[in-house]
């Protein structure tokens, strides 16, 4: 498995996209070292979002500060994207396990480029459905709300789920989690197994995103 950075890693999904480089320079400079960028497509979930020119303009300073961009696929067909967002910069390059029936494919298409793959299951996907794919990515993604908006509340029947998914997993992959991570939620998320904790609202919508950076990281144990 590829050596990864733990820890927070902030979504932009929430950042003020007015200021964005300016919010990517915010939380780097706080410590981060993975930045979270979701692509939405319209499709496979409602909203749409942001593509590879974006990622593109930011990579070079995320990369600046020795960190890396997690580009997360919520599209569907995702193998049809992977070549562009890999050009743009993307370090590891998440597909939902649900959004194509070649995941095998689009995994050696990210490791053919020389990045990091993973796989995603939302939370009506059973942990079973990564069985096969543990041991040919380097990281699992737990959403912890249904996949589309930011700001969700976190989904409680998670932490059990992350359990599961951590005993399925062992030390074969990373396990992250995204959705509704915060303070109060990213420790019990930590014991159960979670590695790497995707936050947006609860970072870029905070009074002082510098302290509830901090504050999650701490919560996590990796303050």
């Amino acid at each position: 498995m590829t050596t990864i950075p733990r820890g927070v890693a902030p979504s932009i999904l929430s950042a003020d996209f007015a200021r964005l480089g300016e919010q990517v320079d915010l939380v780097l400079d706080a410590g981060a070292r993975t930045i979270h960028f979701d692509v939405m497509d319209g499709h496979f979930v409602p909203p749409i979002t942001v593509g590879p020119e974006v990622a593109k303009a930011i990579a070079p300073r995320i990369h600046a500060a020795g960190a890396i961009l997690d580009v997360h696929l919520m599209v569907e067909r995702p193998e049809r994207h992977v070549d562009a967002f890999a050009e743009a910069g993307a370090d590891r390059i998440l597909v939902q396990v649900e959004s194509t029936p070649n995941v095998h494919y689009a995994i050696r298409q990210i490791r053919d480029h020389g990045r990091s793959p993973g796989v995603v299951i939302n939370p009506g996907t059973p942990v079973d459905a990564v069985a096969e794919l543990v041991d040919v990515v380097d990281v699992v993604l737990c959403m912890t709300v249904n996949p589309g908006w930011g700001g969700q509340p976190f989904l409680e029947s998670s932490i059990a789920k992350l359990g599961r998914l951590k005993a399925l997993v062992g030390d074969r992959a990373e396990i992250e989690v995204d959705g509704g991570v915060d303070a109060g939620t990213a420790g019990p998320c930590a014991e159960a197994g979670a590695t790497i904790f995707v936050a947006g609202s609860a970072i870029f919508h905070a009074d002082d995103p510098v302290a509830a950076f901090h504050q999650i990281s701490t919560a996590a144990g990796y303050g």
